[in-house]
């Protein structure tokens, strides 16, 4: 069974910064895109950052020049660097993966359960 951790969510003051993780773990063959999605009071899941196994990055308008997402192949690890982080950022921070755990399935997307993040201003 393979799963999805989050951590390094918290509480900070606007214009402060946090650093999230997310660690998959189990029977994991191989990992296509990664990604970071957040959801807020809404319930809505927007995504906010995405990389490719090769390394290439995409980000919503809203967070580009203040995020960086990054990721470890080796640790099957993703990340994602908040600066100047605003109110309007407060969200559960969820991580995305599309994975198979053998050579011979098809990728399939598997989340993390999220993590709190809440910028005071």
């Amino acid at each position: 069974q393979v799963q999805l951790v989050e951590s390094g969510g918290g509480l900070v003051q606007a214009g402060g910064s946090l650093r999230l993780s997310c660690a998959a773990s189990g029977r994991i063959f191989s990992i296509n895109d990664m990604a970071w999605y957040r959801q807020g009071p809404g319930n809505q899941r927007d995504i906010v950052a995405r990389i490719t196994s090769g390394g290439s990055t995409n980000y919503v308008d809203s967070v580009k020049g203040r995020f960086t997402i990054s990721r470890d192949n080796a640790k099957n690890a993703v990340y994602l660097q908040m600066n100047s982080l605003k109110p309007e950022d407060t969200a559960v921070y969820l991580c995305y993966a599309e994975l198979r755990t053998e050579w011979y399935t098809n990728f399939t997307p598997h989340w993390g359960r999220g993590t709190q993040v809440t910028v005071s201003s």
